[in-house]
């Protein structure tokens, strides 16, 4: 039983070691950005320029991301069509700012007596989390944002400008 234990964990951490450390193909420097894409039950974040898919990202979402963002604390990822713009602080390295809520969302919320949350973003991990690298992606734990790990991050992050378009789908 001992030599069965001793073998699962030396292949759990060489398939972890493998998985850290297996080269992503970078995208190109200077590359733009137009329009992203975000698939929730695919846990996708897709890139395009004139609607040429650039790169496939693996996310993480909100821990309870099935379903519309309607209200703060549910901890859901909003769908649907938002613009972004650069965050100079945030608590995860790196943030683009998603403009949710909208007018009806506000209204949708003040009508049931709640706030409608905010502050929704694509970042990097948690600050002081890096060393989580690709390891973030095995479950979703933000509180509703969209999360790639911190050199993704930087890819997108130097690529977008205040006129992409993010679109937010199921």
């Amino acid at each position: 039983m001992k030599n069965i234990l001793f073998w699962l964990l030396v292949s759990i951490f060489a398939f972890g070691a493998i998985y850290y450390c297996y080269p992503e193909t970078k995208l190109p420097i200077n590359t733009k950005i137009d329009t992203i894409i975000i698939f929730k039950s695919k846990r996708e974040l897709q890139i395009f320029f004139k609607k040429k898919l650039l790169k496939t990202y693996k996310i993480a979402l909100g821990a309870n991301s099935v379903g519309h963002k309607h209200f703060e604390g549910d901890e859901k990822t909003p769908e649907g069509s938002y613009s972004i713009y650069k965050l100079k602080t945030s608590i995860a390295y790196k943030s683009l700012h998603i403009n949710y809520p909208k007018i009806d969302g506000k209204n949708y919320a003040k009508n049931h007596f709640k706030k409608p949350g905010g502050n929704i973003c694509i970042h990097g991990i948690k600050n002081g989390f890096g060393f989580l690298y690709k390891f973030h992606r095995f479950y979703d734990w933000t509180d509703g944002c969209i999360a790639v790990n911190n050199k993704e991050m930087d890819e997108i992050y130097n690529s977008v400008n205040s006129k992409t378009i993010v679109i937010i789908k199921p």
